[in-house]
């Protein structure tokens, strides 16, 4: 049996049912993001229109890919497999993209002009096409924090709104890991070294966008020894959320360890905000990876 890790250590519940609404938990919304907890919003739902509810179709996703992503500022949208939806699929994700930038002025203020780099995604195929399929490396029902292969992030944080859209009443179950600090504790005496070399090539290869830093070499290991390690998995601190259509939640995908065990349909907007412009930065990956290893790491 797993270690279970109580609803209040890993969740902090708001009221709001719009996307512009603030709350009286307001002020203790970053602290809790920033100690690493999902923000759950039971009752903010996105409603689809008959035209968009349409578009919930898996086969509207290239087969080379997992998701349809969409960069608002630039509006180019990846992975579409019909042309014609195109337009309809552009115009929902940037609709999401609004309504996530409301959220954030409405609950996360202090965030609002430091997030930055907006990818959004809508989710089409159900998590069991793709745990069934994968690799282990890529199965992202195993529990994880997030870490970009191929565009290092030198520190920066990665946070993520989510919205179930599933039109059938299919909760997306997620589970929930133990505090960053407790994670990299466990796992960092494991990790491989890291070397400047091969961070060179694999940039000159084109494998890199940028050069990877001693903390994204450190975070990718992360990653993978995370969902590589079955006892870890099955018997590590976690704890079970069901989040139900119609519900919206946020969570520091970096920091937050997490794996998606079963749903179909979401929304996801992602932003990268410096730990510099965090309340206390001392709780982002990069400077608590730092203090274990006793130097810093970009």
């Amino acid at each position: 049996m797993p270690t279970s890790i109580a609803f209040e250590q890993a969740v902090m519940t708001l009221s709001p049912r719009q996307w512009n609404e603030s709350g009286h938990d307001m002020a203790r919304a970053v602290d809790a993001l920033e100690q690493g907890k999902v923000l759950f919003f039971p009752h903010l739902s996105f409603p689809l229109t008959l035209e968009e509810v349409a578009l919930l179709d898996p086969q509207l996703v290239d087969v080379k890919r997992k998701n349809i992503s969409f960069q608002p500022l630039t509006h180019h949208l990846k992975g579409v497999a019909s042309a014609a939806k195109s337009p309809a699929i552009r115009q929902l994700l940037t609709r999401y993209y609004q309504q996530s930038c409301q959220l954030v002025a409405a609950v996360l203020p202090d965030y609002q002009q430091v997030l930055h780099s907006p990818t959004n995604t809508l989710r089409l195929h159900p998590i069991t096409a793709w745990r069934d399929t994968t690799s282990w490396r890529k199965d992202d029902s195993r529990l994880h924090v997030d870490a970009f292969p191929s565009r290092p992030t030198r520190g920066e944080r990665i946070m993520r709104i989510f919205t179930n859209i599933n039109p059938s009443g299919q909760n997306r179950v997620w589970r929930v890991g133990e505090p960053f600090p407790a994670l990299a504790q466990r796992f960092l005496p494991r990790l491989k070294r890291y070397s400047p070399l091969v961070s060179w090539v694999q940039h000159r290869l084109g494998i890199t966008k940028t050069r990877r830093s001693h903390y994204d070499h450190l975070m990718l290991q992360l990653h993978d020894s995370m969902k590589a390690d079955q006892e870890y998995q099955q018997h590590g601190p976690q704890l079970a959320l069901e989040f139900p259509p119609g519900s919206s939640w946020i969570c520091f995908s970096d920091q937050t360890p997490h794996a998606a065990m079963s749903g179909q349909f979401m929304l996801e907007q992602t932003f990268l905000l410096s730990p510099a412009s965090m309340q206390d930065q001392g709780r982002s990956p990069l400077r608590v990876l730092e203090s274990l290893a006793h130097q810093p790491l970009v």
